[in-house]
């Protein structure tokens, strides 16, 4: 292998896989919701999509359960 590479002469790609990564979707999110996360991600420096992102998944992975009292 070289030690130097010029990757000026390289041309990208996509990433083939990154379809299978994630999927937009339309959501209703509160303001207040929305708020807390861009606070937070000014303070982490992470966008504040990433960081709902990875709060969800948190949530699946500790299969964590949403406990709700429903009164009409």
């Amino acid at each position: 292998m070289r030690k130097e590479y010029d990757f000026d002469k390289m041309k990208g790609r996509k990433n083939p896989y990154a379809k299978n990564l994630k999927k937009q979707v339309t959501i209703r999110i509160g303001v207040d919701i929305i708020e807390h996360f861009k606070n937070l991600a000014e303070e982490t420096g992470v966008p504040y999509q990433n960081l709902i992102n990875l709060y969800l998944r948190d949530c699946v992975q500790s299969n964590r359960k949403l406990s709700l009292n429903w009164t009409p």
